[in-house]
């Protein structure tokens, strides 16, 4: 005898019963109408990409780690994509010159990563993708965070149950500049930087003495307080004054639950610029709900012109993670609105033709094909939460009438097609 399979999928991936399709549609549909809303079009991309695409700008950690990299057929180095922006970065590149510029995008896309599945971090996971190319000005950087506070506001959230994260790379830069630091050691010293939240604050210090020695007590101080970091580089400094304008754009717009963290990195080494982070107050769920940031120099390897860009991606794993401790996931329904029942297989015939005609007027039906009795097809039909049954009969048909029942109230009422047709609307 042959050794089953199990019935368990892939690690760190998921299979979306229809009540998770149907959060995770929920979440589609407040993405879409929330970018859309904003002028932003759909475009989409094949899951697999020449693994140089990464190698060029994503980073070590992502390239060296956390790919699905392998050789296909044709002895190419392909990568199943861990991320959207290189792929968005690309088509871009691809026709720059026809484009019609600004350009405001966003896009849906499945990623795979090779990591350890935790909460909040799988190996699969659906993302909303929005950015927005050629405008430098701080408004292209207002106008992201104000689509992603939206999208927290359509969710329900209130505006204490999140903040907005906000840092420059820029004016990281400067502090690196301020100390005399190298390229190389302002390298790693932003990937320290950017794990200090996972790590404690002994480590971090440590870390911190390892690459800069004395300096490290006051870049460290600095560091820790906004104020005296934004004192020390100067009110006069350009990245200083850019981001104080971005913050009194946003607060001018009514976003309120704004915070400047100098510590805010992102992972990702093609940022430049604006760098944010959503990030949940829920002591349940106190973590990074997503984010993003500027990203002006990545169509610069694909040797075309420079078209500046800012853009963040929003996980599903994470939104939902939000919902649920915030309480604002959706209550299930199914999409069919109506069960037909039949008392005999005989009337399964006339039981599609009444579906037939219910459909054309917009009412989604599910017949019954079993030779199942009326009270085990009720139970049926309570068990998928369709609101309403009805079944079919000698007696409707000779009087091309229906007792259609509410099941979770018992009501009954007699109707003719069009009653049921007003009564399903009028309930929906």
């Amino acid at each position: 005898m042959s050794q089953k399979i199990s019935t368990e999928s892939y690690k760190g991936v998921r299979d979306f019963y229809p009540k998770d399709m149907f959060v995770l549609n929920y979440i589609f549909e407040v993405w879409k109408n929330t970018v859309k809303s904003f002028g932003y079009e759909e475009y989409n991309a094949s899951i697999l990409e020449p693994a140089e695409l990464y190698k060029a700008k994503s980073g070590e950690e992502i390239v060296n780690e956390q790919t699905y990299t392998f050789i296909d057929r044709g002895e190419r180095e392909v990568t199943i994509r861990p991320e959207m922006t290189p792929t968005v970065a690309r088509m871009i590149a691809a026709q720059v010159k026809e484009l019609p510029f600004p350009a405001r995008w966003f896009s849906i896309p499945n990623l795979f990563r090779y990591e350890k599945p935790q909460k909040g971090r799988l190996r699969e996971h659906w993302q909303l993708n929005v950015d927005f190319f050629g405008v430098e000005s701080n408004n292209a950087d207002a106008e992201i965070i104000k689509i992603a506070y939206t999208i927290m506001k359509n969710f329900g959230a209130k505006e204490e149950d999140f903040i907005i994260k906000l840092n420059s790379r820029k004016l990281i830069k400067d502090l690196y500049n301020y100390f005399s630091l190298n390229e190389e050691i302002s390298y790693k010293l932003s990937k320290i930087i950017d794990k200090k939240d996972k790590i404690s604050e002994d480590i971090f210090i440590n870390s911190v003495e390892e690459l800069i020695g004395e300096k490290s007590t006051d870049f460290v101080r600095l560091l820790s307080s906004n104020e005296i970091l934004l004192n020390t580089l100067g009110n006069e400094n350009k990245n200083v004054e850019d981001l104080v304008i971005l913050i009194e754009i946003l607060e001018a717009s009514g976003i309120k639950n704004i915070k400047f963290d100098p510590t805010l990195m992102r992972g990702f080494d093609y940022y430049t610029g604006t760098v944010f982070e959503v990030f949940d107050t829920s002591p349940e769920n106190n973590r990074s709900v997503f984010g993003g940031g500027r990203y002006d120099d990545l169509l610069d390897i694909f040797g075309t012109q420079k078209v500046p860009a800012i853009g963040f991606g929003a996980g599903d794993v994470t939104t939902r993670d939000f919902l649920e401790a915030h309480d604002l996931l959706p209550e299930y329904y199914p999409s069919s609105h109506l069960y037909i029942g039949t008392v005999k297989e005989e009337f399964i015939g006339n039981a599609e033709y009444l579906a037939s005609a219910l459909r054309a007027e917009g009412i989604n039906v599910t017949v019954n094909l079993t030779n199942k009795k009326i009270g085990d097809q009720i139970k049926i039909a309570l068990k998928q939460h369709i609101p309403y049954f009805l079944a079919v009969g000698d007696d409707e048909i000779k009087s091309d009438s229906y007792t259609i029942k509410h099941l979770q109230s018992e009501t009954e009422n007699k109707v003719s097609i069009s009653g049921i047709v007003e009564l399903i609307k009028k309930t929906e």
